[in-house]
């Protein structure tokens, strides 16, 4: 019996992902396309409802809502593939798109499609026997994955106050960018995350299109290319929930052990082993070179440099047929080797767990999950492009004509500010710094004790 989970789509990129995720545990948990369950392994099913529910004739329905303020991007999930395996009233649209404006999906469009997504998430809670959460996918640069995403985040945070909200959530990228608004959209809806969210995993294009084209050798990614490594992730980051193993956790332990702040719940994610499907054979894939390839940096679905910063916490979830005391002192080792990199003030912040199931394709894996101050870099870069178009009031008026007020922005950008200097004050912060600062007032020791 798992914790159920609640999987939310938001928006053109939202739903794309969730396809490729959905088709990626499908498989992994032994399903056919329509539900039906096809494998020969127990640990499949063992904890399969926490995304799915099994219907009365043997089929298993995810748990899962998919909205969008248009209809193309769903009308092609229900004729694809998958077009028996969903619920026909999760899909929710509306008609007339939010056109990249994050006002249109927070205030006008998707203000009116908000209760009666409400209402299908309610039903689905209603009908969960152990609520643990809810798993949000959405874009941050578009309209709706930003504005909607927003709205229903605050929505479901406020209705279901105790429950864990996780998201998913694509960052946009100057060098791969659609819309020149993307910054506006981006530091409007990283204002409601800071308080919004519980977990936050940022995927950055910006390391998306790096990681196909010199890891992959892809030379021209496609959507199905970048969605098809960040749905990778997405299991690798849910296998710890999905099947039975060694220290598996939910979303309420992964939090805990993960954000020591309340605000720093911004997480990277970083994937092992990403080769070419042409070099998979001569590639190595023992605890030890997983765990190597797992902390370097183009392993990182987040454009930043981690020596740029320091982790806060991580956790590493293996998968295969592999030894826990090899996993352990794998860790313990890297850690050890690069202890500058870790902040001194968190004992025992390395995290492991084991899935003894593999991905689909390959024998064994790893996926990283780090709270490191390093991603202040995304923030940063997307809030100076902001900046620079804030300062003009560039594009302004087609915010402000759905009846945001102007002070928002400054409060956004204010507030992505703050965000970033925490980042920074902890990164530079000392362990003996904090020792005296925590202490007591009337139980100071001598100095000398804590010297060392």
């Amino acid at each position: 019996m798992g914790r159920e989970i609640i999987s939310v789509s938001v928006g053109q990129a939202g739903n794309q992902i969730g396809t490729a995720f959905w088709e990626n545990i499908l498989l992994e948990h032994g399903l056919d396309m329509n539900g039906k369950y096809v494998g020969n392994d127990q640990q499949q099913l063992d904890k399969v409802d926490v995304y799915f529910t099994e219907a009365s004739n043997k089929k298993y329905v995810p748990r899962s809502i998919q909205v969008d303020l248009e209809p193309a991007v769903l009308d092609n999930v229900r004729s694809g593939p998958m077009a028996g395996l969903f619920r026909p009233d999760t899909f929710i649209h509306g008609e007339s798109g939010a056109g990249n404006i994050w006002a249109k999906g927070y205030y006008t469009e998707g203000a009116e499609l908000v209760d009666s997504i409400l209402d299908v998430l309610r039903q689905q809670a209603e009908n969960a026997d152990s609520l643990q959460g809810f798993q949000v996918t959405h874009s941050l640069g578009g309209g709706t994955g930003s504005g909607l995403g927003s709205l229903l985040l605050g929505k479901i945070r406020e209705e279901y106050p105790d429950q864990m909200l996780a998201t998913f959530s694509i960052f946009p990228s100057p060098k791969v960018s659609e819309t020149v608004i993307e910054p506006y959209n981006f530091v409007l809806s990283s204002n409601i995350l800071v308080e919004g969210s519980d977990i936050t995993t940022c995927l950055d294009n910006e390391a998306l299109y790096n990681i196909l084209t010199t890891e992959l050798k892809v030379k021209t990614p496609e959507y199905k290319d970048l969605n098809g490594i960040i749905a990778r992730v997405m299991s690798g980051f849910t296998s710890t929930l999905r099947f039975p193993g060694q220290l598996n956790s939910d979303l309420r332990k992964l939090a805990v052990n993960m954000v020591p702040f309340p605000r720093l719940h911004f997480f990277t994610a970083g994937y092992a082993p990403l080769i070419s499907t042409a070099s998979r054979s001569f590639t190595a894939s023992n605890v030890h070179d997983l765990t190597s390839a797992v902390f370097q940096r183009k392993s990182l679905l987040a454009a930043i440099d981690p020596a740029l910063g320091k982790y806060l916490t991580v956790s590493v979830a293996y998968r295969g047929k592999l030894s826990m005391r090899d996993i352990e002192t794998a860790v313990y080792d890297y850690q050890n080797k690069n202890s500058p990199l870790f902040v001194p003030w968190i004992p025992n912040s390395s995290l492991t767990t084991l899935c003894t199931v593999p991905p689909v394709g390959q024998t064994s894996a790893a996926t990283l999950v780090a709270n490191t101050t390093a991603i202040s870099e995304v923030f940063k870069r997307s809030l100076t492009q902001f900046r620079s178009l804030y300062r003009r009031r560039a594009f302004m008026h087609w915010y402000i004509e759905e009846g945001m007020d102007e002070i928002e922005f400054t409060e956004a950008e204010s507030n992505l500010h703050d965000l970033i200097s925490e980042y920074e004050q902890y990164a530079a912060a000392d362990v003996d710094e904090e020792v005296y600062d925590e202490m007591p007032v009337g139980e100071e020791e001598n100095p000398e004790d804590y010297a060392e």
